[in-house]
């Protein structure tokens, strides 16, 4: 990772409304616009009081995100994304290593099914069968503590 990339971290309250503006850009422009995929970005979610936000920002922009969800009795890590100018440099691992450490239990996500050895790298392992949620393979996997 460059050493100009600052790791962040706030709950939604937290947030300014430029950081929120760039935050979600960034997630429209990759899984919307890139990825062809019109679903509805906001959720609902990035405002419940234990969502935590990550995000690496980088020579001005923000270069990767990602969400931890608290869901019953697990963590649900999501909306991993990273900016194609960005891409390569380690940015979303660093992200996926602070959620990891960030999560005392179980850690579950669903992962677009063509990153699963990435995700595998991080300790994940499959869970079920590949399903398709909006028009893209993804599979459902989990983490253990430890």
């Amino acid at each position: 990772m460059s050493t100009s990339a600052v790791v962040h971290q706030a709950r939604f309250d937290e947030l300014t409304t430029r950081q929120l503006h760039d935050l979600v850009r960034l997630r429209i422009d990759v899984f919307v616009v890139e990825q062809e995929c019109p679903y509805p970005e906001l959720d609902g979610r990035d405002i419940e009081p234990g969502t935590v936000h990550l995000w690496v920002e980088s020579e001005g922009d923000i270069a990767a995100y990602l969400r931890v969800l608290q869901d019953p009795e697990v963590h649900r890590i999501g909306r991993v994304v990273t900016a194609a100018a960005h891409r390569g440099q380690g940015h979303a691992a660093r992200l996926m290593e602070l959620a990891i450490e960030s999560c005392p239990g179980a850690i579950e996500l669903d992962a677009q099914s063509y990153l699963r050895e990435w995700y595998e790298g991080f300790g994940f392992v499959t869970t079920g069968d590949e399903f398709i949620e909006d028009d893209i393979p993804h599979l459902p996997m989990r983490r253990e503590p430890g």
